[in-house]
């Protein structure tokens, strides 16, 4: 499999932003007043906040067009996504003490994002995580972190622009990168876990990346700070948006030079596994590996296929950490 074939679960969407655009208001306008405009309707009160409006019978979420917005959302502000092949698309956020309401005047419920990333189609998972993105950014950044005037949101909700006007800052969207990685030893991969976790969830290594260092300098920092193995050789396998609240994970796989572990601080254990002891760790429910959901499952799928010729999916059976559906 080629790189460029990798897409995890939230990427690859297919959409295109018009970033070189937003800031003409008279196409904005245009964007605005689209008869073919459609709505993602993003919650703001717990649980059902940030979760989206999801049609339970459709099994896909609930859009709105700009008359059910208007007649459910009056005065909440939108914010422009893209443009699909049938027009563009904004997100809305509810206000506060307002989900209920919304969700009954539609006959509506809420998805939560992990639940939406396996349960309906790509294109809307990955819309559903970019808006969730871009609204947490916009709850998160209301005030200049150089003088602390308010923000007033440009560029159609992309972009705060100080209203200091001594200042003036602008403030784009915050991404937060972060490697993950499989690293292998011969025939065995490193995995590790947190205490916190259920019993028996095992997962690939991760961490942020800090300032000043280079993708592969940061696993090689991480993998020794969370498990005492040094790793040499480094290549990248995919990456994948992760708001939760606005990570990038950017999926590597590496060599083990020296496979001495010594757990640090952030994990409870660490240690090799072979495939034969995936397959029957998987097998006798005494091994539970991340959801699909992430890229980290992704890893040792790769890690599986090309050092077994095994394929995860064959040998995966329930996801015992998975709630059951309501």
């Amino acid at each position: 499999m080629r790189v460029s074939d990798r897409i995890n679960i939230f990427a690859g969407l297919g959409l295109d932003r018009h970033a070189e655009r937003r800031d003409d208001a008279a196409w904005a306008a245009l964007q605005r007043a689209d008869p073919n405009a459609r709505y993602l309707v993003l919650g703001a009160d717990a649980p059902a906040g940030r979760s989206a409006l999801f049609a339970r019978p459709h099994g896909a979420l609930r859009l709105l067009d700009a008359g059910e917005c208007r007649d459910c959302l009056a005065g909440v502000a939108a914010t422009y996504l893209g443009h699909d092949d049938r027009g563009p698309l904004f997100a809305v956020v509810t206000e506060r003490g307002d989900d209920a309401r919304v969700a009954d005047a539609l006959g509506a419920a809420w998805i939560d994002l992990r639940s939406a990333g396996s349960r309906l189609p790509a294109f809307q998972s990955g819309l559903f995580a970019y808006a969730r993105a871009i609204a947490h950014w916009q709850a998160r950044t209301r005030w200049c972190s150089a003088c602390g005037a308010p923000l007033e949101l440009v560029a159609l909700g992309h972009r705060g622009k100080c209203t200091n006007a001594a200042c003036g800052i602008e403030h784009f969207p915050r991404v937060d990168p972060a490697m993950i990685v499989i690293v292998s030893w011969q025939d065995r991969c490193l995995l590790g876990r947190q205490a916190a976790w259920p019993e028996h969830r095992w997962s690939t290594l991760a961490g942020f990346i800090e300032p000043g260092e280079s993708l592969e300098d940061a696993v090689r920092r991480e993998v020794h700070e969370e498990a005492g193995v040094r790793v040499g050789a480094c290549e990248y396998h995919s990456s994948q948006p992760w708001p939760f609240p606005s990570s990038l994970m950017l999926g590597f796989t590496a060599q083990a030079i020296d496979p001495s572990i010594q757990v640090g601080d952030e994990l409870s254990d660490a240690r090799w596994f072979s495939a034969g002891e995936i397959v029957d760790g998987l097998a006798s429910r005494t091994l539970v590996l991340p959801p699909r959901l992430s890229v980290s499952h992704e890893l040792i799928s790769h890690w599986l296929r090309e050092r077994a010729g095994i394929e995860l999916a064959d040998v995966l059976g329930d996801e015992p950490w998975q709630r059951p559906r309501a």
